[in-house]
């Protein structure tokens, strides 16, 4: 019964004891707790502090950055600006010059369709046609040759038949002498090509711009071929390319024709390339005659110059006798000199070594 109470009066101690020391514990924790508060305290609002110095100088280095990048944006901008400003104006500035071009062409047009058709009614007329053609045909020429080279060319030349070609042309041989003769079949040839009329009006139009082409080939032939004076072969000038063009591509046979009657039919863009390859023939000749009068007064300075050697021999040979004459009467000269410095000076020693 002892120990039991004994055993309580313990366990109640030990009981109080604990409290005690919990007690205290507490207190302790408590205490502890709040130094931590105001120590976290503490260090939140130095936290706090130097983070917003922190952030406003952060605040402040970044406005001062984006203000430098805006200010460098500003003025790439304002330069892209001015140099795309200056771009448009140059492109806006050659729309117009190219503007007043165009309307300048436009005029121009005008004037050349205003042209065309005054140049349609003047070739209406057979005769303002043949004028037309020999008018042409002299600028070719000229322009090949230059102006009244009667040398190679003549216009309206007069022929021993009475007939008067539009132009006489002196080729070298083989070719010789070729007449040259302008024609202009133009009005069945706009009836054949014009799309207004029928197809049997525009093949009856084909069938008499044969015929035309063909008296031309025949009168040039008969009046412009004549045996001893002019070449065996004419030129047959057709100032329009398209007629030309339209003979060579869809009447073959007018071609054969001319071939059997040896006329060439030509037209100015092939009349200047025949005119320009005789130019050159007649050129290589001249060079060829020129070259051979060269080589002749070549041959000649060389035989010229071979005599020239032989007279240089002649006197060189004479040049070295006479020197060595001249040295030979120099040397006794000099010996004659000596002997009458001797004599002089009375030097009979002297003179005996002299005389040996």
């Amino acid at each position: 019964m002892d120990y039991v109470i004994i055993g309580l009066l313990v366990l109640i101690i030990i009981l109080i004891v604990i409290s005690l020391m919990k007690n205290i514990n507490e207190q302790k924790i408590t205490d502890r707790l709040n130094n931590l508060e105001i120590s976290t305290i503490k260090e939140l609002n130095t936290f706090k502090d130097n983070l917003t110095k922190s952030l406003g100088e952060d605040f402040d280095k970044l406005n001062v950055n984006m203000e430098r990048r805006l200010l460098a944006i500003n003025e790439q901008v304002n330069e892209r600006i001015n140099q795309n400003f200056e771009k448009t104006n140059k492109t806006f500035t050659s729309v117009i010059e190219r503007l007043g071009k165009i309307d300048e062409a436009q005029k121009k047009i005008d004037s050349l369709s205003t042209d065309i058709i005054s140049l349609q009614s003047i070739l209406t007329d057979k005769k303002t046609r043949g004028i037309y053609g020999e008018v042409n045909l002299k600028h070719i020429l000229a322009n090949v040759f230059g102006e009244k080279n009667d040398a190679i060319y003549r216009l309206q030349c007069p022929l021993p038949n009475g007939t008067i070609a539009d132009s006489i042309l002196f080729a070298p041989k083989p070719l010789g002498t070729i007449a040259i003769d302008s024609k202009f079949p133009l009005e069945h040839y706009q009836l054949m090509v014009s799309k207004e009329l029928s197809k049997g009006e525009r093949e009856e139009a084909a069938r008499a711009f044969k015929l035309d082409v063909k008296k031309h080939i025949d009168a040039i032939s008969s009046k412009y071929i004549i045996h001893g004076v002019t070449s065996e072969e004419a030129i047959m000038f057709l100032p329009a390319e398209a007629i030309f063009a339209e003979i060579n591509a869809y009447h073959q046979d007018l071609i054969e024709y001319a071939y059997k009657k040896r006329v060439f039919i030509t037209s100015p863009t092939t009349l200047i390339s025949t005119l320009t390859v005789i130019q050159m023939i007649i050129k290589n000749m001249e060079k060829d005659k020129y070259t051979k009068v060269i080589h002749e007064e070549l041959n000649k300075l060389s035989l010229e110059f071979a005599r020239y050697k032989e007279r240089w021999d002649k006197l060189s040979k004479s040049i070295q006798a006479v020197n060595k004459d001249v040295e030979n009467v120099s040397i006794t000269t000099e010996k004659i000199s000596k002997k009458f410095d001797a004599i002089n000076k009375v030097d009979f020693k002297e003179i005996k070594e002299l005389e040996q």
